[in-house]
């Protein structure tokens, strides 16, 4: 009991740490971004999403997987970490040396010679990756989580202060390059420092087979994932100019900030705890509907409220330059509580030992998305955005009919777990919407502002009317009294 218990403050722990300093990094980045994209131009981003097609395809096989798997393991040898390292290092630069070779590609497919320059340099990025990926592995296998988490805020200032320094001088898409290569080359050097990590790397990977096969899953998985997320900016590069693909490419940013920035530290702490577990089935499906439960609680309010007050928001954080991307945003918002839910099935097959879960449904993904955008593209950037609404509901029905048999959970327990959030979120959109229809002209900031808050206490307030024990388990949660302990009768009751 004092072991579970000691177990369950790791993990409090290391959501504090991992998602408190995220939020605080996060805001950081915010600052910078808001200020360098006033700015910078759309076509700039629309440039820089290009790039990013060809640096996202080519990251799949930096060997994160490699990582996952020291994660993963009851045990890990010293030279199994060598072997990884070494591993690591010959990946990253035949791929820094790979995307030399296809920048000249990569522009004139885009028919952007400017690509190929930046593809070039952020090839450098590459380099830096062994140095970050078993630092983190190693600590996030021991639910360390407060030395990379202040590691994270110290890349996020260099960040911010190489982006800003580059915007006002003039460095016009550059600044997009300059900014990530300072983030990860601070963030590498500070994990070497934090974890001592000064050991030579092994070529001899013998013994390495089962390292290797969980890695070259995990691989295949994300190879299939990157399709399917690159795969609008690929076809739309083609087909659109740099300043409506700069506004899609932006609009996709502002609205996946939450499922893309806050969900996935969440599952690097999901994953070992749920690594943990794996030998208590019914622990590991109570958790994994409660973090469910939890993280819809944000995501439905949060991509709903998004949806009904795109055009202030955009003017508010872009200014009216980016007005044109307004409609971008209410579309993709409806999307994004689908997405959010569906990457969460990710560390839960993972941990269990079935990657090969996670990456069948990233297959059938990367074959849904891509024929998506296809036909959507046909009707133009408002197409494309429609595709996301269309596919994801798609493509997370799929992933819960591949997953739900491992975690040992069912459709109306998923159901029971996200209706709290939905149901609320719903409504208070409504409220949203007509009162912004009721309010009369006014500076953007303050409209915003009135529906933020209209939207906040009508959220708060509906939650209390029809989902009052979920919102005293955040209350609970928030305060850090015990919960009650997971136990069958809440399982096999379904009240969730």
């Amino acid at each position: 009991m004092d072991d579970d218990s000691n177990f369950g403050n790791r993990v409090r722990s290391a959501v504090f740490w991992r998602s408190g300093t995220q939020i605080l990094a996060q805001v950081i980045a915010w600052g910078s971004t808001l200020a360098v994209v006033r700015i910078l131009d759309p076509g700039d981003y629309g440039i820089f999403a290009m790039t990013q097609v060809v640096l996202v395809f080519l990251s799949f096989l930096n060997g994160y997987g490699l990582a996952s798997s020291i994660i993963q393991a009851e045990k890990v040898e010293p030279i199994r970490i060598r072997q990884a390292f070494g591993m690591l290092l010959l990946l990253n630069g035949g791929i820094a040396i790979l995307q030399l070779i296809l920048a000249s590609f990569a522009a004139e497919y885009y028919r952007q010679p400017i690509i190929a320059d930046l593809l070039r340099v952020q090839a450098l990025i590459f380099l830096a990756t062994p140095f970050m990926v078993l630092p983190e592995a190693l600590m996030t296998r021991e639910l360390e989580f407060k030395k990379p988490a202040i590691i994270n805020l110290i890349s996020a200032v260099v960040g911010a202060t190489t982006a800003l320094y580059c915007a006002y001088n003039g460095y016009g898409v550059w600044t997009l390059v300059y900014a990530p290569l300072a983030i990860f080359w601070s963030r590498a050097i500070c994990l070497v420092i934090a974890v001592k990590f000064y050991i030579l790397p092994t070529f001899n990977f013998t013994g390495a087979g089962a390292m290797f096969g969980f890695g070259a899953t995990l691989l295949a998985s994300h190879l299939f994932w990157t399709i399917q997320s690159q795969s609008d900016i690929f076809i739309a590069g083609r087909h659109l100019d740099p300043h409506d693909l700069g506004l899609y490419a932006e609009a996709l940013f502002l609205t996946t900030i939450f499922a893309a920035k806050f969900v996935p530290p969440l599952n690097e702490v999901a994953f070992p705890a749920y690594s943990r577990l794996q030998s208590n089935p019914r622990a590991l499906a109570w958790s994994f509907l409660k973090a469910i439960r939890l993280i819809m609680l944000i995501s439905c309010p949060l991509y709903l409220g998004m949806a009904v007050t795109a055009y202030p928001l955009v003017e508010t954080l872009f200014g009216p330059k980016w007005n044109e991307m307004s409609p971008f945003v209410a579309i993709l918002a409806l999307a994004m509580p689908v997405m959010t839910l569906q990457i969460l099935f990710t560390p839960a097959n993972n941990a269990l030992g079935r990657p090969q879960v996670t990456a069948r449904t990233n297959m059938f993904g990367a074959v849904l998305m891509p024929v998506t955008f296809l036909i959507a593209i046909q009707y133009g950037v408002y197409g494309l955005a429609w595709g996301w609404v269309i596919a994801f509901p798609i493509l997370t029905l799929f992933t819960f009919s591949q997953s739900h048999r491992h975690i040992g959970i069912n459709a109306l327990e998923i159901g029971q777990a996200v209706w709290p959030g939905l149901s609320a979120s719903i409504v208070m959109a409504a409220i949203v919407y007509l009162v912004d229809q009721m309010l009369p002209e006014m500076i953007v900031y303050l409209r915003l502002a009135l529906l933020v808050a209209t939207g906040g206490l009508a959220y708060l307030g509906l939650l209390y009317i029809l989902a009052r024990p979920t919102l005293m388990e955040v209350i609970q949660l928030i305060v850090r009294r015990k919960p009650p302990e997971p136990g069958p009768t809440i399982l096999e009751s379904g009240t969730i």
